[in-house]
């Protein structure tokens, strides 16, 4: 416990002052962490990993963080779509070259979790970009429900809530976590308003809250399916970088999907 106290202040004091100037070293920050937890990612499965199959991810992956508006720099009409295709077709490709040593479970695998880690860091650029509130009611409402679920879980946990997924986590923790999610995002609404409702900011936070639970068991899925305990040791006590960053990676995008941001 104490060591997870001291890596967590000490992440803090690193993450904080990013998040907090935003602009284009937030966004270089924001690439680095999302590579660390690509490789994360691809170590999980040995037989996916090479030197061109994980050199052409990490190109993707960069490509996909990259705004909108950079594409607008470039001549030939260039998309997002387009990049997607042309990554599809390189992975295939390499699937021949290699004498099928890389196959096409493997190139799925590489494609689906290039997308999954660059999707929800996109999004944690963007949202940083729509502005330092909505950064911070995603990241509070996470550890609320985090917290929440914790204790509520220790009083009250008796029936598992996904124990083939996390035998550790329980029903009265879950619906715990979304209580404490609501008391703190209620909360942040009074202190930090957004241009909504209460009752629609409650809405958002349930949401949210279950979402971003959902994000965590989704983590807990391929980490057990992969047979390892954390995702990396770069955060000792906590794991690696998607162990601490699952939940905001599933609910950044569904606040952009639900228009909020």
């Amino acid at each position: 416990m104490k060591q997870r106290i001291q890596t967590a202040i000490l992440a803090l004091l690193v993450f904080v002052p990013f998040v907090v100037y935003g602009e284009w070293p937030f966004a270089l920050f924001v690439y680095v962490l999302a590579t660390i937890g690509l490789i994360e990612l691809l170590n999980m499965q040995k037989k996916s990993k090479s030197l061109i199959s994980s050199f052409l991810a990490i190109v993707f992956l960069w490509i996909i963080l990259l705004p909108e508006s950079a594409f607008s720099h470039f001549s030939g009409n260039i998309t997002n779509e387009k990049v997607l295709i042309l990554f599809i077709m390189l992975l295939l490709t390499y699937t021949v070259f290699s004498k099928n040593k890389f196959t096409f479970s493997n190139a799925g695998f590489i494609l689906i979790s290039t997308i999954y880690v660059g999707i929800g860091f996109y999004f944690l650029i963007l949202t940083r970009t729509a502005g330092l509130n909505y950064v911070l009611f995603a990241l509070f409402v996470i550890w609320a429900t985090d917290t929440g679920a914790y204790f509520f879980g220790r009083a009250f946990g008796k029936r598992k809530l996904w124990p083939e997924i996390s035998p550790n986590k329980t029903i009265a923790g879950a619906l715990g976590g979304v209580l404490s999610a609501c008391l703190v995002g209620l909360s942040f609404q009074l202190f930090y308003p957004f241009e909504h409702s209460l009752i629609i900011i409650l809405i958002i936070t349930i949401l949210v809250s279950i979402v971003g639970q959902i994000g965590d068991l989704i983590a807990s899925a391929y980490k057990r399916h992969y047979e390892v305990k954390d995702s990396g040791n770069l955060l000792p006590g906590h794991g690696g970088i998607l162990d601490r960053m699952d939940s905001l990676l599933f609910v950044l995008p569904f606040l952009y999907v639900i228009n909020f941001i």
